[in-house]
């Protein structure tokens, strides 16, 4: 108690929110993270562990002096393209994974990427600086748009709803931002080498938010469904 002495109990009260705080939010998000992936049909472990490695890539990892964060696809003029293994590959191998465990129609699924690439698309833009970038809040439409489309397709089958919310929200994000984006990106005139990474940088982030919100709003919205069903 130490750290406290000479303090009066309302500047203690203080210091003990500030420390609440904190741990409150990363309690939140950790609930969050895993109803999320639960609803995937992922253990808690499970996605602690995908969240963990997932993020562990955000940063250049080096192995034997290659970096296994971002691999590196193909130079063009003094772009250096590559693709990151948290933001993109991990989701790809997730949703290839969930696609054949769930046994989700190719078809439908294909509407949903493509209908949530091209909101993806029109809301992102290219920054020779930055990446791919999009505006808040528009960089949440994408998340909602795959919640809502898995709703559509699969409101009686709501089991497959979460892995099609996922799928169709991060595939689309990468193909939308990254994919179509990348010509504009490689467009541009630059005069030192740049790194362009696919699923790196901002869009890391958009496709992780997206396929976790995309889920917990699909939870949200088909909550009876799972209550009728005892399904937490």
């Amino acid at each position: 108690m130490s750290l406290f002495v000479g303090l009066s109990l309302a500047e203690i009260g203080l210091w003990i929110i500030y420390i609440s705080i904190p741990i409150l939010i990363l309690y939140i998000t950790y609930l969050i993270l895993t109803k999320a992936f639960r609803y995937m049909g992922f253990s808690s472990v499970e996605a602690i562990v995908i969240v963990f490695v997932s993020f562990l890539f955000r940063f250049n990892i080096y192995v034997f002096g290659v970096n296994i964060s971002n691999i590196y696809l193909f130079s063009y003029n003094n772009w250096i393209v590559g693709i990151n293994m948290g933001g993109a590959i991990i989701p790809i191998i997730l949703s290839i994974y969930l696609f054949f465990k769930k046994k989700i129609d190719w078809k439908k699924l294909l509407v949903g990427i493509s209908l949530v690439s091209i909101i993806t698309y029109l809301i992102t833009m290219p920054d020779p600086s930055k990446g791919i970038v999009a505006k808040v809040p528009f960089a949440f439409i994408p998340a909602i748009a795959a919640s809502v489309i898995s709703v559509i397709f699969l409101y009686k089958d709501f089991k497959k709803a979460a892995p099609f919310a996922y799928i169709s929200g991060t595939i689309g994000v990468l193909i939308g931002a990254d994919v179509f984006h990348l010509y504009e990106l490689l467009s541009h005139p630059i005069n030192t080498q740049i790194n362009a990474v696919i699923g790196g940088a901002n869009v890391f982030d958009m496709v992780f938010i997206t396929g976790i919100i995309a889920v917990v709003v699909d939870g949200i919205i088909l909550f009876r469904q799972r209550i009728k069903q005892g399904i937490e």
